[in-house]
């Protein structure tokens, strides 16, 4: 029991810490293209850094209280959320998709679990 309460620490401290690495990204492309702090809007390569810390944001607060279920697929859902940041920060041509997906699969899976587990 108590090996299971560290990986699920162990991942959610991984996931809050990388979503305070993405919300510096965020920092960092403001200063470089000079886009002040309300905005949303400006350079595309800030427009598309921006967008993959919203979509992100919103992801993870969905599977944050979820993770105690699975630390296996937190994992590969946390490794896939930093693809998926870095792929759709450089390109908007689709080269994050894999990433993306790899980030989904755990999530539908953990989804598919969760649904399980209430039909019983």
């Amino acid at each position: 029991m108590l090996d299971q309460v560290v990986w699920v620490a162990a991942v959610t401290v991984l996931g809050v810490l990388e979503q305070a690495y993405f919300s510096l990204q965020v920092i960092y492309a403001r200063r470089k293209y000079s886009v002040p702090p309300p905005a949303t809007a400006g350079h595309p390569d800030f427009e598309r850094i921006f967008r993959a810390h919203d979509v992100l944001s919103v992801m993870f607060e969905m599977i944050r209280t979820r993770l105690a279920l699975s630390a296996v697929l937190g994992f590969l859902y946390v490794h896939g959320r930093y693809q998926y940041f870095h792929g759709y920060a450089k390109s908007a041509e689709g080269s994050c998709l894999s990433a993306l997906y790899l980030g989904v699969d755990p999530l539908g899976s953990l989804c598919e679990v969760l649904g399980l587990i209430q039909l019983d």
